[in-house]
């Protein structure tokens, strides 16, 4: 019967949503077949061929190539579905589709999932791909002296088993019906087990480095034994470091380059009407963040941090910063197109009353707070800091806008400094979003927010598998976040991209930037 599902998904006669309705209705673990088509791939089938060229904002000098030490977009854009692969793949509509892991199921309870491998899969240096790969890849991230940002993803994996080559099974410490998610990370691809020089890029990816230096340029060419036969077009790309928008601008406008991430908003609707030119914009949720160490003075103090959450004018901000390519924050990091979103949780709004009473209650009037900024953490991140510096103002508050360099800002200021800004991609889960950036022991927790009861929630909520208790709990917890949390988030931006007109591609994802980090795998030029 799945059998019959996968060809009639094949002919296009179901959806992919369909396939995976009938799939879970037989009981079968799903298994969608990889380079089979999207709802529109019938309409023309991808070319083959051309150097692609991206100029990006992000990177640094410091970049490591090791998932494990990962930060910016850069090199996850460089390792994720371009040079390497992980498990797990989310396709434009958030579901978990496989990757290199052929297909998977959980045993009742979803305490063990089991991982089949996609047999003919290999590295670039040839090595076929099997569970000690796996295994060690996986398993690496819980070392404490790495300090993996998903650390706290994995470190509920007690049991790691090997069945055979081709299969691994993972028993957790406690049931979690969305332990396939976590597996799709950025920071989660496939590397040989054993290596310990992870700058070669070497994976399983459509396409094989060639030169690299870190910050400044990556070129690769197409890998000819990838296991995609309907990805990877392209015969080259060639990735550059391009931290100024405008400059990323001119270099798209000239056809310098083909792709760009973060151009300008204030100006996107220009690049819009250019025929040369399109705007790949998706509705999707790109955290703009500022998040407060809470246990650092004077940000320990919840008084204080409430003030600067009704200080900041978010209408004012959308519109200023966004141009309306998004939707208001509400302090809390689970966005609107996320399934147990807290839609229903009253939007905190400016209220420059308010934030005078809690700052007064903070006993803290007349002292000047430092928001650290620069735009590496997202396009506008200065202007947004410069714009909330007035907004403060009307409410008695001083804030000093403290301008930081680009290079190197996710290793010198983010998750340093007192109070800076910052961006998250939406997760596709709550309880991924949650356990990477919110947990107590999350290396990624740029709040420094250890709340005992929202980690009894977290765990709570990973294993209940009443889908209204689970809901009631992923409500809570962002209630708590947004009440007694450290970060402000004043706006979820929409993703949005430009590309030359001469690039084509088909329902790009909205959960990260680039169409899922995908761009370079899945797009491919008309002629």
């Amino acid at each position: 019967m799945l059998r019959l599902l996968e060809e009639m998904l094949q002919r296009g006669e179901i959806s992919r949503r369909k396939f995976l309705a009938l799939s879970a209705a037989i009981g079968a673990s799903i298994a969608l077949p990889m380079g089979g088509p999207s709802s529109a791939a019938f309409a023309a089938a991808p070319k083959k061929g051309g150097r692609l060229r991206l100029g990006l904002q992000g990177g640094s000098t410091s970049d490591s190539m090791d998932p494990a030490k990962f930060n910016d977009v850069y090199v996850q854009m460089t390792s994720m579905g371009f040079l390497r692969n992980p498990l797990v793949e989310i396709d434009a509509k958030g579901n978990a589709i496989p990757d290199l892991a052929e297909s998977w199921e959980a045993q009742p309870g979803a305490k063990v999932w089991v991982f089949n491998l996609r047999k003919g899969a290999e590295f670039h240096n040839g090595k076929s791909v099997d569970a000690d790969d796996v295994i060690f890849s996986i398993q690496r991230h819980q070392n404490p002296e790495l300090a993996s940002q998903i650390k706290t993803l994995v470190q509920p994996i007690k049991v790691f088993k090997k069945d055979g080559p081709h299969r691994v099974i993972f028993e957790l410490e406690g049931p979690n019906a969305d332990f396939p998610y976590l597996l799709a990370d950025t920071r989660a691809p496939i590397v040989p087990a054993g290596t310990t020089d992870f700058e070669d890029g070497m994976g399983t990816g459509g396409y094989q480095l060639v030169e690299y230096e870190p910050g400044v340029r990556a070129f690769a060419k197409r890998f000819p034994n990838y296991y995609k036969a309907g990805r990877a077009h392209f015969d080259e790309v060639e990735v550059t470091i391009m931290g100024d928008v405008n400059a990323r601008t001119t270099a798209l406008k000239t056809g310098q380059v083909d792709v760009i991430n973060r151009p300008d908003r204030k100006t996107a609707h220009l690049l819009d009407r250019m025929k040369e030119i399109q705007l790949v914009n998706v509705k999707g949720g790109l955290l703009y963040t500022f998040p407060m160490l809470c246990d650092t003075p004077p940000f320990d103090n919840n008084d204080l941090r409430l003030a600067l959450k009704y200080s900041v004018d978010r209408e004012d901000m959308l519109k200023t910063i966004l141009r309306g390519y998004g939707v208001m924050g509400n302090d809390h990091p689970i966005a609107p197109i996320v399934k147990y979103s807290a839609v229903d949780l009253p939007q905190r709004a400016y209220d420059p009353d308010k934030a005078r009473f809690h700052l007064k209650k903070a006993g803290l009037e007349g002292e000047t707070f430092r928001l650290h900024t620069s735009d590496a953490a997202f396009a506008g991140a200065v202007d947004a800091a410069l714009l909330w510096q007035r907004h403060a103002k009307k409410a008695g508050i001083q804030v000093e806008v403290v301008r930081e360099p680009v290079d190197g800002y996710w290793d010198n200021v983010w998750n340093k400094k007192p109070w800076s800004a910052c961006f998250w991609f939406a997760r596709v889960t709550c309880d991924w979003m949650f356990t990477m950036a919110y947990a107590a022991e999350a290396s990624a927790n740029d709040m420094h927010w250890k709340h005992p009861y929202f980690n009894e929630l977290l765990v709570a909520a990973r294993g209940e598998l009443d889908d209204q208790k689970r809901a009631k709990m992923y409500g809570e917890m962002q209630s708590l976040v947004r009440d007694e949390g450290g970060v402000v988030i004043p706006m979820i931006a929409n993703m949005v991209d430009a590309a030359s007109t001469k690039v084509k591609f088909e329902n790009p994802a909205g959960n990260q930037e680039l169409d899922g980090m995908r761009a370079i795998e899945r797009w491919w030029f008309d002629a």
